[in-house]
């Protein structure tokens, strides 16, 4: 089987095919053309480890991802994934590659391709509320859908802001209150296991992204979630944590859309400039499938990673 490092998956996965493979296999996923089933996780004192196997756009996958939030303090990211791509019509396993990277990048790009659906058309302030690997991620997609004028970058660590508005090319906010007020497009990207906002800091238009998944509790407030139109990946988002989010537990399925409805035009985005949008991530693992397969198929036309035996 094919082995590739981090190194190697970052160099060979390439964004803007995954944006198109992400809204490719959102829309199969809506239709049910997919073969998903929730993830599942064991628990420890610190952290999990998540199981999330899936078999989308041709891609037989499974990926083992660990999350520590603690991790930040050892140097350590909260999220480490291995994925393992198996061939569809016989089983044999095929690669092992570095989730880590894919987890990152994925999770931005899925983000992108909601703000793309959702967001407004002029939308041109983008607010960051985190400063760590996914709050990077979401800066480089977001900016690959809309043509934005100012990038806003608030954290609980003001050294962490700082740093990654200058990395980016843009401002570092004294608080979250300060990132938000008046922005188009805010990306929640943290770990907080409360909530980072009151809805009354929404405004006309804005489309809230959030990413956050801490066990200890949810990242947006639930009037934040209903204040406008909903949408997921799935509506497994509303089981249970892990597989679903702790913003959704007790709401109404059926009240959301997901996201391959809006991109199929089975249902309807945004409806007005004035409307409030959300998208709330849980992660899926078609998210996964698109891109391991992407980074299967470079690494094979470009000859890179190490074949191993098992």
């Amino acid at each position: 089987m094919l082995v590739l490092s981090r190194d190697e998956v970052r160099r060979l996965l390439d964004l803007e095919q995954l944006l198109e493979a992400l809204e490719r296999v959102f829309v199969e996923l809506s239709a049910g053309r997919v073969s998903v089933p929730p993830r599942i996780a064991a628990s420890t004192e610190r952290g999990f480890l998540g199981a999330m196997p899936g078999y989308a756009d041709g891609i037989l996958e499974t990926k083992l991802v660990s999350v520590f939030a603690g991790n930040h303090e050892l140097g350590l990211p909260s999220h480490q994934a291995t994925i393992a791509l198996f061939d569809h019509e016989t089983g044999k396993p095929l690669a092992l590659m570095d989730g880590t990277e894919i987890t990152a990048v994925r999770t931005g790009a899925a983000s992108a391709v909601a703000t793309r659906a959702l967001a407004r058309a002029d939308a041109r302030v983008l607010a960051v509320l985190g400063a760590g690997v996914q709050a990077r991620s979401h800066v480089d997609a977001v900016t690959r859908v809309r043509e934005l004028e100012e990038v806003r970058v608030a954290s609980r660590d003001a050294d962490h802001a700082a740093a990654l508005a200058a990395e980016v090319g843009g401002t570092a906010c004294a608080s979250f209150e300060e990132a938000v007020s008046g922005a188009d497009i805010v990306c929640a990207c943290t770990d907080s296991g409360q909530p980072l906002f009151p809805a009354d800091w929404l405004t006309p238009g804005m489309h809230v992204t959030s990413v956050g998944a801490s066990r200890d509790g949810p990242e947006l407030d639930r009037e934040v979630v209903r204040a406008g139109l909903l949408a997921v990946e799935s509506r497994v988002a509303f089981e249970p944590y892990p597989a679903g989010a702790h913003e959704l537990q007790g709401l109404d399925p059926s009240n959301a859309v997901e996201l391959g409805e809006i991109l199929a035009g089975t249902r309807q985005g945004r409806t007005s400039p004035e409307q409030v949008t959300v998208y709330k991530s849980t992660g899926h693992a078609v998210e996964d499938a698109a891109a391991a397969g992407l980074v299967y198929h470079s690494a094979l036309e470009d000859g890179a990673g190490t074949e191993v035996e098992l």
